[in-house]
């Protein structure tokens, strides 16, 4: 259902990255004059290419739909009235407000996006940020769904799943045109590709192009984060709308774009089919959907954490924390090991632990593979159901550093760092806002134009462990340092931990 021009609407789109800079360049390409192809005479297509998308189109576009929704939010009232303090200033009467305005406001706000028809029955897929709700929790007031022959119905959401954003609408209707799932695991680079979705609330739209990457990640992390890259334009209100093989099979769900404007520049993503299907099947069955879950906190190998270890770089993630009581704990796996393989298959920023993880069916037994010390170990681990998102939010923690501190004396870390470091006393523990029982040692000062403080490393940082050793003095850390640049190390590797947000692994650069 389109929007009235009365009501506001926010475009809901998952990702607008600004990956580039500068102006956008704008151009009309006519060609010669006189160049249009003469009456009768046929246009030979690429070798390899349709003639045209025109039948794929007709049949399919039917079953895809525009979602629509409402919702009504409550607005901030402005918390100072220029009137009223200019009336307070010189002693007026403060008006009342009109009896209209009294108390919190409420105004309506809404959503437009795509999605597609999986039954004759009636049930709808599409992307779950355009049925939640504004402040990111719960969900919409209403959803319509508009046809393509401009039929509206009321649709009622089946389910939702945050982590891949996906969710299910059902609308009580028979014999509705409908689609089937393609197979995306066969996809690849250069194959073409038909988009089909409402944007900008115009109407339905097809455009084609070609798949231009698979496994692209756009965020580095997460079981999910892992999409078809193309180049058909996908525009604000594509969201949640079908990715079309030339069968008219659907093998991915357009869910986000890459651009400087949020607005298409070639560079769209599409949640794949075999990433799909598993968690709509479940919200069909009224399941919550099954993903592996192993219990660690994780990063990537980069070329500074690399050097310190002496890996290469981009292979493996190092476990930054483990869970108490979960898998990882369970089996073996320790902080600072770092993770290679899972279930024979190799970690890389193509197939992240999070993404293997999360497809291995729970209660497998599996091996995982890590570094340790420079050894490489196979340890089994047997995979469980992964909490809510809401439970591995409370597992996290937040905190941010502190930066008063008792004043104690502190002991240069020499140039190799470009860190002033002191002994950690339970009055600054107190003053930073560490747990009871913390150990390390603390950075006082920090050399502005240090690697350290390239990477972000701040004053009030606590440095628990130099190159997986735990460090309670300065002399340890300088010692720890000097032995990395005789093993002939590029960096080295520091276990930090800032208030009370989780530990975390910086590779700062010795080289200097």
């Amino acid at each position: 259902m389109k929007s009235k021009e009365s009501r506001k609407v926010r475009y809901a789109y998952g990702v607008a990255t600004a990956l580039l800079l500068g102006g956008t360049a704008f151009s009309l390409a006519t060609g010669p004059v006189g160049a249009q192809t003469a009456p009768g005479t046929a246009i030979t297509p690429v070798p390899g290419a349709p003639g045209s998308f025109a039948d794929l189109a007709a049949r399919v576009m039917p079953a895809v739909v525009n979602i629509s929704t409402k919702q009504k939010v409550t607005v901030k009232q402005q918390q100072v009235d220029p009137l009223e303090e200019l009336f307070r200033q010189f002693g007026a009467p403060i008006p009342a407000p009109p009896q209209g305005q009294r108390g919190p406001r409420t105004q309506e706000t809404g959503s437009l996006g795509s999605g597609f028809i999986i039954s004759p029955d009636g049930y709808i897929v599409t992307n779950n940020h355009l049925i939640q709700g504004a402040n990111g929790t719960g969900t919409v007031d209403t959803v319509t769904v508009t046809m393509s022959n401009r039929k509206e119905y009321t649709a009622r959401i089946v389910g939702r799943d945050e982590l891949a954003d996906l969710a299910l609408l059902k609308i009580d209707a028979t014999n509705l045109p409908y689609v089937q799932w393609g197979d995306s695991s066969r996809a690849r680079i250069g194959d073409w590709v038909v988009a089909i979705g409402d944007p900008y609330g115009i109407g339905s739209t097809v455009t084609a192009g070609i798949i231009s990457a698979i496994n692209r990640g756009i965020a580095g992390t997460g079981a999910y984060d892992r999409y078809i890259q193309t180049d058909a334009a996908i525009n604000m209100g594509n969201s949640g709308g079908p990715m079309f093989d030339m069968n008219g099979r659907v093998i991915g769900i357009n869910s986000a774009l890459i651009s400087p404007t949020g607005t298409n520049v070639g560079i769209g993503l599409a949640i794949p089919e075999e990433a799909a299907k598993p968690v709509i099947d479940a919200l069909r069955r009224g399941q919550k959907p099954e993903r592996g879950y192993l219990g660690v906190s994780l990063q990537s190998v980069d070329e500074d954490i690399a050097g310190s270890l002496g890996l290469p770089k981009d292979r493996g993630e190092i476990v930054r924390a483990v869970q108490p009581g979960d898998p990882a704990a369970k089996a073996g796996i320790q902080q600072g090991d770092v993770i290679i393989s899972v279930n024979g298959k190799e970690v890389n920023p193509d197939q992240t632990v999070s993404y293997l993880v999360a497809n291995v069916p729970v209660g497998s037994r599996i091996p995982i593979e890590v570094i340790r010390g420079g050894r490489h170990i196979t340890i089994p681990v047997t995979i469980t159901q992964r909490p809510t998102e809401e439970e591995l939010a409370k597992q996290l923690g937040q905190g941010t550093p502190g930066t008063d501190q008792a004043p104690g004396p502190t002991t240069s870390a020499g140039s190799t760092l470009g860190l002033s470091l002191q002994p950690l006393t339970p009055q600054i523990a107190r003053a930073l806002n560490l747990p009871a029982g913390t150990a390390g040692v603390v950075i006082t000062a920090i050399d502005s134009s240090s690697d350290a403080a390239e990477k972000g490393l701040q004053r009030g940082d606590l440095i628990l462990a130099v190159q997986g050793q735990r460090v309670t003095t300065p002399a340890q850390v300088v010692a720890a340092v000097e032995a990395a640049k005789r093993a002939g190390r590029t960096s080295v590797l520091l276990l930090v931990k800032r208030g009370t947000a989780p530990e975390a692994f910086v590779g700062v650069d010795i080289r200097g």
